[in-house]
């Protein structure tokens, strides 16, 4: 049997659950009864399921047929089989608007709407990995208050991620000059969740840091979000507190 360290497997948050009972040392973990088809063991089967997802996600994004072969190392001919399966019957266009995700909503595709916007034009392929490490809650598009989240990226000391002041200013101009003619911008994207010892939730701005600021800034006090939960207690203590937000 293959040795694996456990922080090349499970997420840090995880990782420090399993070290409160055992740390150091070997661990067999059994295998789940229910039979699994080809595949399913290995992790190879939803690998290629996710592949082929990501692949037509970047077509519809506007990626060339060549380029997408030279990236997953296929041939056009392949790549082509991919994009034009007709296991795949519906597939909906990508824009990244509002407009597009609440499409996407309605059609029960909000999921492959949050990937194709972070594979294009969120530009942040380690959070679409990471989100599909395991089977996620997405809810919304939802018109939600925005002081009920915060910043974690900007030029503050007290930021988990500082970037310079000054980029940081120009980008938070600009984004306000587009946000005053334009109405059909891409919600925000939050995690909600229940912290490590807390009985409490709380949300964590993934995506649109600089537009919370420019929104800010502008007096704007209410936009949409997708939200994003992992586990089933965070998903009903976040409904038990905010499902007046969906009537």
């Amino acid at each position: 049997m293959k040795y694996e360290n456990g922080k090349d497997i499970f997420p840090e948050r995880l990782l420090k659950q399993i070290q409160k009972y055992v740390s150091g040392q070997l661990v067999y973990i059994p295998s789940s009864d229910k039979k699994r088809a080809w595949g399913e063991t290995s992790g190879y089967k939803q690998y290629l399921i996710e592949r082929n997802r990501d692949i037509k996600a970047k077509f519809n994004a506007g990626a060339s047929i060549e380029e997408l072969a030279n990236e997953y190392y296929l041939s056009c001919e392949s790549i082509k089989k991919i994009i034009y399966s007709k296991k795949e019957v519906f597939m909906m266009d990508y824009k990244c608007t509002l407009s597009s995700a609440q499409d996407h909503a309605k059609h029960d595709k909000l999921e492959e709407w949050v990937h194709s916007y972070l594979l294009s034009d969120g530009h942040n392929k380690d959070f679409s990995d990471g989100l599909k490490l395991f089977d996620r809650y997405f809810l919304g598009p939802v018109k939600m208050p925005l002081s009920l989240f915060s910043r974690c990226c900007g030029p503050e000391e007290n930021m988990r991620w500082r970037i310079n002041e000054k980029w940081f200013e120009k980008h938070v101009a600009e984004l306000m000059e587009v946000l005053k003619r334009e109405k059909d911008m891409p919600p925000l994207i939050v995690h909600y969740l229940i912290d490590e010892g807390k009985t409490t939730g709380e949300f964590e701005l993934n995506d649109g840091n600089h537009r919370l600021e420019a929104y800010s800034r502008l007096g704007v006090e209410e936009y949409y979000v997708i939200i994003w939960i992992t586990e089933k207690s965070e998903y009903d203590l976040f409904m038990s507190e905010y499902s007046c937000y969906f009537k």
